[in-house]
């Protein structure tokens, strides 16, 4: 039997792979990023009868590893020469591939790079399971999900030391790696949300048990940061097999601070009955949580924290403000910025809020069941176990991203066809609203105009109402863009990007920029802790005065420091933030929580490998991500009222809008 007709077919969804050519990713760097040396692997494969290993040779020499042995064992001897392996002193690390599978593009780079920063004893990456197509993808789990015999050679990629405790070998040497993974302590083992191993099936696999019925639910719908965050966990959970329904709460955002019952959505989700409800990015429609309170007593709800309203009394940020702590009320900073809410009835809706966190919506002396919060970031993670009432669940997630939309490109091509600069350094500034009150607007103006000038430039992407108070000579501004394919090729056209927000519960325009290839500068606070991986995708500074105009200007002028941050950038940010590293996140919270379990360990429908820039059919972008841009006399209205009211919105002017949206929808 040869593979080679086989494999140079796209049978497992990889054209090409791994004898035909092949898109190239980012440049590896030379080491890794405490500039340690690449560790030392060697891959073990058995060259059984019926499963020429030819293909999986050529796998494994397209990965560019630099430190990198195989050996090819013929059956009968194989084991001796394996328990020789292990005794082995030169390897950091191990890896078992059987005859007939392939490393996916790339495998062994991502493999060693997260080893390296969890220092851990085992790395897994997801599967793909294919015959004559793609079956699905998976991870490590029980061995019926991977052709009905228990497996060996998974594409694990174990620390040698560690595998020689858990090793369980058959007759020729392979590793029965569902024993060894079970046997590793789960702090010990992590598991990359993108494929290591193309699986050849030699066997019908059993079909993946029944998904959740799940309701994604936000206040006004999916647009803008947020609203794309919430969109993206739930084209994942579909991916992963749940059955998702989106519900909006209202398409009234002028009576948000007024209302709190929802009966048309409330009733929509009543007739659905889902197994789980899952929530984010409420506030647009309702200042309160007493929608969630009500839900929560027909059904679990998790409620994503994509920033940290549930758990104060108005505000989505408290910044430097410790009232949240200990109680919310009338001497609020700021009751008049977004989302607004009257100083008077602060103290009120933060004890509702607390009370639905808590499972007493103060219907009855009855504890009713509290919602999960769900947080995407450990700072968030952190904060919300602060500042919820005591007992209440607070449990770690993943958000997703499109992984394949935001890929590195060829930068000289994307700048011709942007109309861009061939040879300048151009740094990148993106927001939904750019000089946004929580954007350190000041900060990172003052940064830009220490380094922008001839050879450096600034592009600005989203909603500046008037560019010059950029005060940048030499700046690019294309606005808001909808479309995700288009914003990933001004991402990449870039060199560099740079937020000097304190205030994020992760931060996504880092992650966008870093799977584009483009190194983030940023504050050492918040969520950006997370979104930003110090010294791997980007470089993290104090929150004191000039540090990050100290900071831009170095790696403006150190062009082999962003190189090699880039390249680390989307080589980390996929296997943490892509869409199936989301969803196997969720399914833990799910476990943990008593959600009915599956048959099996989770499996993705073959459309999550379109997700990864190596498939021959790719995922595309989504559009209408952001508002439509406004006509020059609304952007000319909001700037007179910034220079009369500042961010905020008073009172009076809330009400005037109110009665003006109810007028309007009594119109004929």
């Amino acid at each position: 039997m040869t593979d080679a007709a086989d494999i140079s077919s796209p049978a497992h969804g990889v054209a090409g792979w791994p004898f035909g050519r092949q898109a190239p990713g980012p440049a590896r760097p030379a080491s890794l990023p405490d500039g340690r040396p690449w560790p030392r692997i060697r891959i073990v494969t058995v060259a059984r009868a019926g499963a020429a290993p030819t293909g999986t040779v050529a796998s494994v020499l397209r990965q560019d590893y630099p430190e990198l042995r195989h050996d090819v064992l013929a059956p009968g001897t194989a084991r001796a020469a394996v328990e020789r392996i292990l005794a082995d002193p030169g390897p950091d690390h191990l890896l078992w591939l059987s005859a007939g599978d392939l490393l996916a593009p790339g495998a062994l780079i991502a493999l060693a790079l997260e080893a390296s920063l969890t220092d851990g004893d085992a790395v897994a990456g997801l599967r793909v399971l294919f015959d004559d197509a793609v079956r699905g993808l998976d991870g490590p789990g029980p061995a019926e999900v991977i052709g009905g015999r228990l497996s060996a050679g998974g594409g694990i990629l174990w620390r040698r030391n560690a595998v020689a405790t858990h090793a369980v070998l058959d007759a020729d040497g392979m590793l029965h790696e569902a024993t060894a993974w079970s046997r590793t302590a789960g702090n010990r083992r992590s598991l990359i949300g993108r494929p290591a191993l193309l699986h050849r099936l030699h066997a019908d696999v059993p079909p993946p048990g029944n998904g959740l019925s799940i309701v994604s639910l936000t206040g006004t719908g999916t647009q803008g940061g947020a609203g794309v965050a919430q969109r993206r966990l739930a084209e994942a959970l579909t991916l992963a097999g749940h059955r998702v329904a989106e519900i909006i709460l209202s398409g009234r955002p002028e009576a948000a601070e007024w209302r709190d019952v929802f009966p048309r959505a409330e009733a929509a989700i009543a007739e659905a009955a889902p197994d789980l409800v899952l929530a984010g990015n409420l506030h647009g429609a309702t200042r309160s949580l007493d929608v969630v309170g009500r839900l929560a007593r027909q059904g679990p709800v998790g409620l994503v924290l994509h920033d940290l309203f549930p758990l104060t009394g108005r505000c989505a940020h408290p910044r430097a403000c410790g009232r949240a702590a200990i109680g919310c009320d009338a001497a609020c900073p700021s009751p008049d910025e977004y989302p607004q809410l009257a100083p008077g009835r602060i103290a009120d809706m933060h004890g509702r809020k607390r009370a639905v966190l808590a499972g007493d919506a103060g219907v009855s002396a009855t504890p009713s069941p509290a919602p999960w919060l769900l947080a995407n970031s450990d700072w968030t993670l952190a904060r919300a176990r602060e500042l919820a009432p005591p007992g209440t669940v607070v449990e770690p997630i993943r958000l997703a991203f499109p992984t394949a939309v935001f890929r590195p490109g060829a930068r000289a091509e994307l700048r011709g066809r942007l109309g861009l600069p061939p040879d300048d350094v151009l740094i990148l500034v993106s927001s939904v609203i750019v000089d946004g009150p929580d954007k350190g607007f000041a900060d990172l103006r003052a940064a830009l105009q220490a380094v922008a000038g001839p050879g450096v430039g600034v592009v600005a992407i989203g909603r500046l109402d008037d560019p010059a108070r950029l005060g940048v000579a030499n700046l690019f501004a294309p606005g808001l863009i909808a479309d995700e394919a288009v914003l990933a090729a001004w991402y990449g056209a870039c060199d560099l990007h740079v937020t000097a927000s304190r205030h994020e519960t992760l931060g996504q325009t880092p992650i966008e920029a870093g799977l584009c290839g483009v190194p983030t500068l940023a504050y050492r606070t918040s969520g950006l802790t997370s979104a930003v991986i110090d010294g791997v995708s980007g470089r993290l500074v104090p929150t004191r005065p000039g540090a990050l105009t100290e900071a831009l200007a170095a790696l403006v002028g150190d062009r082999e420091a962003r190189t090699r941050l880039g390249a680390f950038a989307r080589i980390a940010l996929e296997s943490r933030y892509s869409p199936a590293a989301a969803a196997l996140s969720l399914e833990a919270v799910f476990r943990r929580q008593g959600l009915p379990d599956r048959a099996t360990h989770p499996r993705f429908a073959p459309a999550m490998l379109g997700h990864f820039p190596f498939a021959a059919d790719l995922q595309t972008g989504a559009t209408g991500t952001v508002p439509a841009v406004s006509p020059p006399l609304v952007r000319r209205l909001r700037r007179a009222k910034q220079m009369m009211f500042g961010r905020r919105m008073p009172l009076f002017v809330r009400r005037c809008l109110y009665l003006a949206g109810a007028l309007r929808r009594r119109a004929p």
